[in-house]
């Protein structure tokens, strides 16, 4: 991959009190209004301070990105000051990161407990909360009532109502509509969208929190054969090669009833120019059957500052700024971007640009996490194993069973006997 080169200097410009401004740089990602939002918040900080700042668009992949990461990090490169990251990788990336806590004049206790817990190490805090994701069904509300249908509870009713509806405005004329699209491209998005249908179906997260190699077990096989079964049928076999954009792009254009994406689609897809403007719902999504459970993988992103940085105080100054109360609810509103902030889910303000933020917060606070914790720096490994599995199945190669054992020993292999 194409080593980035931004050169980190000090301007000629002064700030107050006669010290030099910085120019510091930071990772953003373009999913969405991603770019646009950070491009905003980081002139307003520059504005602010008298500092200038680049920004690096990394790649939409969370996959791509933590290669590309990890390449510049290992080298010691002092490419980007602060790092966007995402959920899972602070075990994985966070030896390269500063302690943030001499910085924050405790603001990280206004965020959530869990993900503060989760970004820190051996009483460091690795990085600070930026926004929280949680997966969730988007729905047609038009189309739903169109055919008198109820929003499914399960994935067996959403399968039926998504075929149903499909094959009802197919026939109608629209030849493009599909029942239901997610992510299906073999990266970290199916690993999300997989962990979710397994959960549901109460098999389980992969790898227990106490290290057990859980994902070989019929409630997991059911659920994987049940999302294959959707391919080809109410999901393109395009679906194989989603990420979130994709799926976005044909849920928006109004060519699908069910989409399973992140919140951040919301405003995008209610957006003045979107087709699809005012006739969309977003529930939790569906139970694995009667004795389910629903589940949300738990994402989010996060700012980290590089421990080969030349500017971190100044680079954490700006992670403190962008991860702020005022910031994160201007985020919310503008592109429903998930605040960390708790008491944010209670500003009026934020509740009427984005309702189900109240409706969902059991969903966002109690997300079903990834295995990263437990299995530290080999999650990575661990993901990438799952859900090349996971894409076998869907794409027909292997059977859900032969796959899950293969899977189990792959990853007893890679535990050394369950010593993660």
């Amino acid at each position: 991959m194409k080593k980035l080169i931004l050169a980190s200097a000090i301007s000629s410009l002064t700030i107050a009190g006669g010290a030099q401004a910085a120019e510091i740089s930071i990772s953003c990602g373009a999913v969405g209004a991603e770019l646009e939002l950070c491009q905003e918040g980081v002139a307003a900080w520059e504005e602010k301070t008298g500092h200038t700042v680049n920004i690096v668009s990394t790649p939409n992949s969370s996959t791509e990105r933590l290669a590309l990461y990890q390449q510049l990090l290992a080298s010691g490169a002092d490419d980007i000051d602060v790092f966007q990251i995402d959920v899972v990788w602070p075990g994985i990336l966070g030896s390269h990161f500063i302690d943030l806590s001499q910085y924050t004049d405790g603001a990280e206790d206004a965020h959530f407990d869990a993900i503060v817990e989760n970004n820190s190490k051996d009483g460091s805090l690795l990085a600070m909360p930026w926004f929280t994701d949680a997966g969730v069904l988007y729905y047609r509300t038009d189309l739903l009532e169109k055919y008198g249908k109820d929003v499914p509870e399960t994935w067996e009713e959403l399968t039926e109502t998504a075929r149903m509806i499909q094959d009802a405005e197919r026939e109608a004329g629209n030849s493009r509509m599909w029942g239901f699209v997610w992510q299906g491209k073999a990266y970290e998005g199916l690993t999300c969208d997989a962990i979710e249908w397994v959960a549901s179906y109460n098999g389980g997260t992969i790898v227990e929190p106490d290290g057990t190699i859980s994902i070989n077990n019929p409630n997991a096989v059911k659920a994987i054969e049940t999302a294959a079964s959707w391919v080809g049928t109410i999901s393109p076999q395009g679906v194989l090669n989603y990420a979130e954009e994709d799926a976005r792009g044909v849920f928006q254009s109004g060519n699908a009833v069910f989409m399973r994406n992140w919140p951040y689609a919301w405003a995008l897809g209610n957006s003045d120019d979107s087709p699809v403007k005012g006739n969309i719902g977003v529930v939790a999504l569906p139970k694995g059957g009667e004795n389910g459970s629903n589940a949300g993988a738990l994402g989010g992103w996060q700012l980290a500052v590089s421990k080969y940085s030349d500017n971190a105080e100044i680079a954490a100054d700006l992670v403190m700024y962008l991860t702020s109360y005022e910031e994160q609810k201007r985020r919310a509103i503008k592109g429903s971007y998930n605040p960390t902030i708790e008491a944010l889910y209670e500003d009026e303000e934020v509740l009427a640009a984005v309702p189900f933020f109240g409706s969902l917060y059991d969903t966002f606070a109690n997300g079903t996490p990834r295995p990263s914790t437990v299995t530290g720096e080999k999650y990575n490994q661990v993901s990438n194993a799952f859900y090349n599995a996971v894409h076998q199945v869907l794409s027909g190669r292997e059977d859900a069973d032969d796959a899950m054992s293969s899977l189990e020993r792959d990853l007893n292999r890679l535990a050394r006997g369950g010593r993660w």
